[in-house]
């Protein structure tokens, strides 16, 4: 059995943790509606106004006057996701994140220690609840692709479990846009065939599906019947390391592009040195509204694993290589590849900067994942500038 954890309105609930007295109050965070800022998420009170991800904050405001618009604190929610996948690694090491807020978690060698994949589960959402005073919902089932959906179809808290043989009867009533790779232009297309249902999909002719829609037809096809042989890839045993978020709505702005770009690139330089790993190249992944990608790449002059130095290289990347005639964007990325578990180099005596950044690093995973996250922090702001800043 799989573990799929995803916690509830992520940045949203961080920030009302850090702050009591917003609770039961509507929160988003993101940019000031005066600087043409945008929503990057928002909790479920602000939910009920009709407020999402990526929705232009003057808009968000104006539908809740009494919103609460907090700035983006990219740092402090990569030292949360840190702690949280610390709880993962109580439990298993076979764990493959997505993103800061999601992961899929593999407990079969683990469960003659702790029990049951639906017990393992249990506890990691009561850890996260108990000791991080976060929520998390969580999906268990035989695949990633059916773990996913169980983990989100309950939210916000939710907690399902769907054994083996209840695969099918769990899929069929869904619609198919669950079905990954069932984008708008896919459904439409399958909407004219009637077929809205999983159940519907999964009693067409295969052959019939591939006819109309080539590969993608058979991949969904195989999904309809619960198929998806996906292991669970821990950053050990993967040959390349990365994050990538894809929003809601798309984004037009470059700053609040490059914020998500930076939380992104500080969750794979901890992925690295969790899994003492080094990295020698680093890409950059976009993906525009009109579904086209593009991805853009440089290889390190040494194999590294401090921020800093991969965010150079991301801010490279995105500055020089990223044409904005062509924005929105529909999905950012960033990874890393050459991984490699020992480098050994001769050091230039009259340059400790690499050896004080990855020290630096290495220091203050410590401290937070001891003492909480943003006990330490760095120093240059990798998310928006407040006001007074």
């Amino acid at each position: 059995m799989i573990i799929h954890v995803d916690m509830d309105a992520f940045y949203a609930s961080v920030e009302v943790r850090e702050q009591p007295a917003l609770a039961g109050r509507p929160v988003v965070v993101g940019g000031a509606a005066r600087t043409r800022g945008v929503v990057a998420a928002a909790n479920y009170e602000a939910r009920q106004y009709g407020i999402h991800s990526a929705m232009p904050m003057v808009i968000a405001t104006r539908r809740c006057p009494e919103l609460v618009v907090l700035p983006v604190r990219m740092n402090l929610y990569s030292d949360v996701s840190q702690q949280i996948h610390a709880i993962f690694a109580r439990f298993t090491p076979e764990i493959e994140p997505l993103s800061l807020d999601e992961a899929f978690l593999d407990t079969l060698a683990s469960e003659r220690l702790f029990g049951a994949a639906e017990v393992i589960a249990k506890r990691i959402k009561s850890a996260i609840a108990s000791e991080l005073h976060l929520v998390a919902s969580v999906g268990v089932a035989p695949t990633k692709f059916v773990a996913k959906i169980a983990s989100d179809v309950e939210k916000p808290n939710g907690f399902v479990v769907v054994p083996e043989p209840d695969v099918q009867r769990f899929l069929d009533p869904l619609p198919v846009s669950r079905l990954w790779g069932a984008g708008k232009a896919t459904q439409a297309q399958l909407t004219r065939l009637g077929i809205r249902t999983i159940s519907q999909l999964r009693q067409q002719p295969e052959a019939l599906l591939e006819e109309r829609f080539g590969k993608l037809g058979l991949h969904l096809w195989e999904l309809a019947h619960g198929r998806d042989p996906r292991p669970v890839v821990s950053d050990r045993r993967a040959k390349s390391i990365s994050n990538e978020t894809t929003f809601s709505t798309d984004i037009d702005s470059p700053e609040v592009l490059k914020t998500w770009l930076a939380g992104l690139t500080e969750q794979v330089a901890w992925r690295l040195r969790r899994a003492e790993l080094y990295a020698s190249h680093v890409q950059l992944k976009v993906r525009f509204a009109d579904f086209s990608t593009i991805t853009r790449s440089s290889t390190l002059p040494q194999p590294g694993r401090d921020t800093n130095t991969l965010w150079q290289v991301v801010q490279q990347l995105w500055q020089g290589r990223i044409p904005r005639e062509r924005f929105p964007v529909r999905l950012v990325g960033v990874g890393v590849s050459g991984l490699c578990e020992r480098f050994e180099h001769q050091a230039d005596l009259f340059d400790s900067s690499e050896a004080q950044q990855e020290s630096i690093d290495t220091l203050t995973d410590e401290i937070n994942a001891r003492f909480g996250a943003r006990t330490v922090a760095r120093g240059r702001g990798l998310g928006p500038r407040r006001e007074s800043d």
